[in-house]
């Protein structure tokens, strides 16, 4: 400093902390933009927006790099774009699912959370700003964004995937509204056993994908402070995207550090406000509600980091008391001990008796490096109430196994894992019952067997 004024080296040495400071803080809260953008890239791999359902005809299983998804029921992937104008969708019946906008912030629920109620039904997607005529007998749903990403789940039928499949087959249609009179057909591309990866990229292409959805999308979704922090790394509506040597360096090393950030928020939680009980390991996997939150208009900013780092899909649904009908995911990455799986070592889940489910429960041990299912022998690395010869004890309690090796008689309540590589699990319960929500039925920790 000189007289109060700071010298050339001295602010050089700040500008350069402030644009790594920033940049890093905007890798954090362009995580769920980019985590958008990746999915609609993939997407668009299987056919045209508005046009193509990526259906998991007979699951989705370990070939799919996808964040946490399940084994357990059909999913259904389309990208919904009204740039060209408002869009009907006619859901299926019997589906469970949501939709959200570009920044990954829930619109509305389809099927059975949704205004249909689980009958089905034709919703009407505006663009944004849409001030035209609004016809009658739809649901509306104004999205602030011209992309969204529609997900959603069928059931299985006695343990298969066939009525479930031919359902969506037969009931699911997208046409723009100005074509209601004609609607072309839409393209089902079956998706299971193809690998592919959805999960966003960690390098210097992570900031591409960020300068193209801004460069897409009104600003009016998202906020001025968001907005300003993207321009302040020179990623702003209606200019070019140029970074020079020195900056490109800064974005390059802010994404590397931005991922482990996140992944030390995700996996090393500091808030113990993040756990389902307070002497427990099991995590909360929407920190902040599915708005992430901690009182409103207060953003809980590890809440969003982690889980969209960790997962895809929010919806009140997954976050909030819905008896029967919606679902929960009580998630952990420790042992009871606190300690992180080690997959040279056997461990046990043990799920007290009257497991708090109306539809089912199901246990998937995912790669702590891709957030993903984990790639073993198993095809599918899952143990669940749907699967055919899982062992029940007598007083109606389940133990599930963890290890490279199965204990003996104990293979159909088992998941592989890989000597040198970490993991974590999701516990899911759909159609969640009254005993999880007010704490009478709780799973137990999982605990390393000597």
């Amino acid at each position: 400093m000189s007289d109060g004024v700071p010298k050339a080296d001295t602010t050089e040495k700040i500008y350069d902390n402030l644009d790594r400071s920033r940049a890093l803080q905007a890798y954090l809260l362009a995580i769920p933009i980019v985590n958008q953008a990746s999915m609609r890239e993939t997407l668009r791999n299987f056919g045209p927006d508005n046009q193509t359902d990526a259906i998991w005809e007979t699951l989705v299983d370990s070939k799919t790099v996808e964040l946490t998804a399940n084994d357990n029921v059909i999913y259904n992937f389309i990208w919904l774009d009204t740039h060209k104008g408002p869009l009907v969708v006619e859901v299926p019946p019997k589906v469970l699912g949501l939709i959200d906008d570009f920044w990954y912030r829930w619109v509305a629920d389809i099927g059975i959370t949704g205004p249909d109620k689980g009958m089905g039904g034709k919703h009407l997607i505006l663009p944004p700003g849409y001030s035209g005529e609004v016809p009658e007998g739809y649901f509306v749903i104004r999205p602030s964004t011209y992309g969204s990403w529609m997900p959603f789940r069928a059931f299985l039928v006695d343990g298969g995937p066939v009525p479930g499949v031919e359902s969506v087959k037969k009931n699911l249609k997208i046409y723009r509204l100005a074509d209601a009179a004609n609607p072309p057909g839409m393209k089902f591309v079956n998706a299971s056993g193809i690998p592919s990866n959805f999960a966003f990229p960690g390098d210097y292409a992570f900031w591409e994908l960020l300068n193209q959805v801004i460069q897409e999308e009104p600003s009016e979704g998202s906020d001025p402070t968001t907005l300003g922090l993207f321009a302040s790394i020179g990623i702003e509506k209606g200019k070019p995207f140029k970074p020079d040597a020195r900056m490109k360096k800064i974005l390059t090393d802010a994404a590397n550090i931005g991922a482990v950030t996140a992944r030390a928020i995700a996996y090393k939680i500091r808030d113990k406000d993040a756990f389902v009980y307070p002497d427990s390991t099991w995590r909360l996997p929407f920190f902040g509600g599915y708005k992430f939150e901690d009182s409103p208009g207060v953003s809980n900013l590890d809440g969003a980091a982690f889980f969209y780092y960790l997962a895809t899909g929010v919806t009140p649904a997954m976050a909030e008391k819905m008896v029967g009908k919606g679902s929960q995911y009580p998630w952990t990455p420790l042992d009871a001990n606190g300690n992180p799986f080690d997959g040279a070592r056997t461990y046990k889940l043990h799920l007290p008796p009257n497991i708090p489910v109306k539809r089912f429960w199901s246990v998937i041990v995912y790669d702590t490096q891709t957030r993903s299912m984990l790639q073993t022998d198993q095809q599918y690395p899952s143990v669940s109430s749907q699967n055919k010869g899982v062992l029940v004890n007598e007083d109606g309690s389940v133990d599930v196994w963890f290890g490279p090796e199965a204990p003996a008689g104990k293979e159909n309540n088992w998941m592989q894992t890989i000597p040198g590589k970490g993991w974590f699990i999701i516990l899911r319960l759909y159609g969640p019952l009254e005993p999880w929500f007010d704490g009478t039925w709780r799973p137990g920790e999982i605990e390393l067997v000597p």
